[in-house]
């Protein structure tokens, strides 16, 4: 029996996971929960086959929850999934130890391939994705993307502030003082040669990134 819990903020999207999951994989038990704080209440408590997180709640610092979770319990596998930009995205978290990333409109087999190979202890790596990496890797004279300077917790806050929220709000959402924020949006601008939001914007669809849920 294989244990999963499933973390998103919208109830449509756990349901339709949780109803996929349920026809491929029999005799198995899903929980939920619908941002960080409560799905590491559950993690702390039950020992998960395997979690599938949602890049982007509110009130809730992914790359944090990440970095918690796995000091917490190192062998976790997770699968994060997301609109965002698999090619920038997904480097980032599996970096950080996730198990895999599937864009939230992968397709049922998709998503099936992706929790089979993580439950076999591989990581999932879509065949978009591992083409995009072989020609990064083969194309020596590449300019540098410039979001690839930026720090997990920084470009995290280049998320927040292209979405259009205040330094007040990100500071509640990822706990941090507002002046911190401000520290690091500053050190943000600097590392893109960025003026304002706009430009962050711009320079974010130049390259592939687009910050949105």
């Amino acid at each position: 029996m294989s244990y999963f819990l499933l973390v998103d903020d919208h109830s449509i999207v756990r349901s339709g996971l949780k109803q996929l999951i349920e026809d491929y994989f029999a005799n198995c038990v899903i929980d939920e929960a619908q941002d960080g704080d409560s799905a590491f209440e559950k993690i702390k408590r039950h020992n998960y086959d395997l979690i599938m997180m949602d890049v982007n709640m509110p009130n809730t610092d992914s790359f944090g929850l990440l970095d918690t979770i796995y000091s917490y319990k190192s062998a976790t596998k997770i699968i994060m999934f997301s609109m965002n930009s698999e090619e920038i995205f997904a480097k980032r978290y599996l970096k950080m130890g996730a198990m895999g990333y599937l864009r939230k409109d992968a397709n049922g087999d998709e998503i099936k391939k992706a929790i089979e190979t993580v439950l076999g202890n591989r990581k999932y790596i879509s065949a978009g994705l591992t083409e995009k990496l072989l020609l990064d890797f083969q194309a020596e004279s590449n300019p540098e993307n410039p979001f690839d300077k930026l720090s997990p917790r920084e470009f995290e806050i280049a998320q927040h502030l292209c979405q259009g929220e205040s330094l007040s709000k990100i500071s509640q959402t990822l706990h941090l003082h507002t002046s911190t924020v401000g520290t690091h949006k500053a050190r943000i601008f600097d590392k893109l040669q960025c003026h304002n939001i706009i430009e962050m914007n711009d320079l974010g669809r130049t390259y592939g990134i687009i910050f949105k849920n």
